[in-house]
């Protein structure tokens, strides 16, 4: 297939799950909706999280900072502003977050890059208990102005449409292919006249940007926050596991893992909580050993793969008896 054709493909399937989405509050159960609006939050983080750094190869743990971030902002603001507007602001104010955040640490990689921001998602969330303790006088918020719940099921979908789309559309520019070349060898990308500081800047911003609008949009669905609810670190270790158990340098995979692990956690979590954990390692330990690619890279020739590999295993196992 040519680059073209690929594009289409990928517009034709992103369209036909928007449609599945859309048409799933008119013929599911409220707990059928309640799966999917996780399913599309999820879909909107680990995608826009694989678009950044799953190219680049930088792991950011700063999931959790920008989606308080904007779910304190909706819960401030949603008062004084329509709906769009305070979904717009939280999305504005985690990306100017996350320029001061990696104009400190996207000079660095690997394990100090993935601990700093993890450091700076705590350091955040004590400062708005401190905030909320020493100027409001509580800890909590109740939100009192919320919008009905097809309207914040509508804009997750149409967050999540967006951040697939956003990558569908960056993956094949200059952007995207410096954001690759990133990944690759930095070094090399700089010599090649790429402005990797403003590069690395402008994709962590954009992933920031939209974990804000979905912690804006979500909040609404508690009506109750406080900060160890919205800046909880298991949001952003579950959108890391799930880009990469998906495969998080393909542009499917955060979609069809998020897919997956939304049904996972629905049923499990409220009964079998420890199951759902150990699910959860052990498919990344799985992935990470047999499957490096993800989810996304699994063919058939895989699967035949694996089955001719047992098959001399057991074969070598009754030579041996």
């Amino acid at each position: 297939m040519n680059p073209r054709q690929i594009l289409i493909r990928d517009l034709l399937v992103l369209l036909a799950f928007a449609g599945w989405a859309l048409a799933l509050p008119h013929y599911a159960s409220e707990f059928i909706v309640s799966v999917g609006l996780s399913c599309l939050m999820y879909v909107a983080l680990s995608s826009s999280w694989a678009l950044f750094c799953g190219s680049t190869r930088y792991m950011s743990l700063a999931t959790s900072a920008f989606f308080g971030v904007g779910a304190y902002t909706s819960a401030v603001f949603l008062g004084q502003l329509s709906w769009a507007a305070s979904i717009a602001l939280g999305a504005a104010l985690s990306a100017v977050l996350a320029v001061v955040i990696g104009a400190a640490v996207l000079h660095l990689r690997g394990t100090y890059f993935a601990v700093l921001t993890f450091g700076m998602t705590e350091l955040i969330m004590h400062a708005v208990t401190y905030v909320e303790k020493r100027y409001s006088g509580t800890v909590g918020r109740v939100l009192t102005v919320v919008p009905e719940n097809d309207v914040i099921y509508l804009t997750v979908l149409l967050l999540a449409v967006l951040a697939v789309l956003v990558s569908i559309v960056l993956r094949r520019s200059r952007f995207g292919l410096a954001l690759l070349g990133i990944g690759a060898d930095e070094q090399r990308a700089q010599t090649l006249g790429v402005n990797t500081r403003m590069v690395k800047t402008a994709g962590f911003a954009l992933t920031a940007a939209f974990a804000g609008a979905v912690g804006a949009a979500m909040a609404v669905r508690w009506t109750y926050i406080d900060p160890h609810t919205v800046f909880n670190p298991f949001i952003g270790f579950q959108t890391v596991l799930i880009a990469l158990i998906g495969g998080a340098a393909t542009l499917w995979g955060p979609l069809l893992a998020a897919i997956i692990f939304s049904v996972l956690a629905e049923s499990l979590r409220l009964q079998f909580p420890q199951i759902y954990l150990m699910s959860l390692g052990l498919l990344l330990i799985l992935c990470v050993l047999y499957l490096p690619g993800g989810l996304a890279s699994l063919r058939w020739s895989t699967l035949t793969g694996w089955w001719q590999g047992l098959r001399q295993l057991g074969r070598r196992e009754r030579t041996h008896v």
